[in-house]
């Protein structure tokens, strides 16, 4: 194959949000609920709310803090959402702007110059707006000319747009791509929700993707790639434009992240294991030869299981390295930060796996060797 991965880049947000922090503030919730609904409940016309607490949340998913946009409006009681203030639009959507900074950030690590790149993929779990692309916009303000587009698929968005760079680069349709993947999920998050009050964290990432007679025998060559959807429920947001037809209207609550944890957990994690050794199969490698597994950040025990089954054996931390503790489940862009940050101690030749897999259900993989 022609591909070789770069660079990667990161942006996160300045605030972050502790377990801690986030019970106090969802038990606050919880016991005005239970107060003032206590007749209802007395009756038992109305179930009474549980707390949560930090170490439920840690055992439950692996998860000690998350990035946010804004820990104000999160940890408000009376409002348990982030706050986004509106901007005009001559001026940089705040999706852009996550995505400029983590973009520039693999450029500069790259050594590169805007002029370099020939297109941008947006591939993100949701999109600030539907158009004109956030692909476009981020383009437009990295000076970078050629084309750009937005593409989603849940938790496997940024696999699926490297996959989508990787064949752009190996038809000749461009020598360098950038591939962007701004995720902003707190305000997908019903913060109300014991069950999933705590899953998910804002950041930004960036991979940077070329053909190898531009990257100069620096980076990962790109072994081998590939793509599964199968559909689900068990994954779902109802969020959309046509909300606001539908009569009569929605509650909000029915717009936000809902998923069924245990079936999740049951179905998709076998389906990936067997994804990834047929693939493996299927490119000439073997278990034995994967150093390290950047794997979809959802949850510590997915994530364990999956690389147990993948390594047939006992592995060592660093052979899957979680991030889930810093940033929580970070839905497309779990996988790329993983690798951003844990790609170090390689020697030419030595080879590594980044995997996603969630809604849809959908899971991808890029299989990478140490130039």
């Amino acid at each position: 194959m022609n591909a070789v991965i770069r660079s990667t880049g990161l942006w996160t947000p300045d605030e972050s949000v502790s377990n801690d922090e986030l019970v106090a503030c969802f038990n606050a919730y919880v016991e005005r609920f239970n107060a003032e609904n206590a007749d209802a409940i007395a009756r038992g016309s109305v179930e009474a709310k549980n707390p949560s607490s930090s170490g439920f949340i840690e055992k439950a998913s692996g998860i000690k803090s998350r990035y946010t946009i804004d820990k104000a409006g999160v940890l408000d009681v009376d409002r348990m959402r982030p706050r986004v203030k509106p901007r005009a639009n001559d001026e940089l959507a705040l999706t852009a702007e996550a995505g400029v900074a983590a973009a520039r950030d693999a450029l500069e690590r790259a050594g590169r110059d805007p002029k370099d790149v020939d297109a941008v993929i947006c591939s993100g779990t949701s999109m600030q707006r539907t158009y004109p692309c956030m692909a476009i916009e981020m383009q437009d303000a990295l000076g970078i000319e050629g084309f750009g587009f937005d593409m989603t698929v849940a938790c496997s968005s940024g696999t699926f747009g490297v996959v989508n760079a990787i064949n752009m680069i190996d038809t000749g349709m461009a020598k360098s791509v950038l591939v962007i993947v701004p995720e902003i999920t707190t305000p997908q998050l019903n913060f109300r929700d014991r069950d999933s009050h705590f899953i998910f964290g804002d950041v930004a990432v960036a991979m940077l993707i070329e053909h190898e007679d531009v990257a100069g025998g620096e980076g990962w060559r790109v072994l081998g790639r590939n793509m599964m959807t199968k559909f689900s429920n068990n994954i779902r947001s109802n969020f959309g434009f046509l909300n606001a037809s539908e009569d009569p209207e929605p509650d909000f609550e029915d717009r936000y992240f809902v998923q069924e944890g245990r079936k999740v957990f049951k179905e998709v994690c076998p389906m990936v294991a067997e994804m990834i050794l047929n693939d493996m199969a299927s490119f000439g490698l073997k278990p034995d030869q994967m150093k390290r597994l950047w794997l979809h950040q959802a949850n510590i025990n997915m994530n364990m299981l999956v690389a147990k089954k993948v390594f047939g054996r006992e592995f060592e931390p660093d052979e899957a390295p979680v991030i889930l503790d810093e940033f929580a489940n970070t839905a497309g862009a779990g996988s790329l930060v993983a690798f951003h940050r844990h790609n170090d101690g390689f020697e030419a030749g030595e080879k590594g796996l980044i995997c996603s897999f969630g809604a849809g259900y959908s899971a991808g993989t890029v299989f990478v060797e140490k130039l």
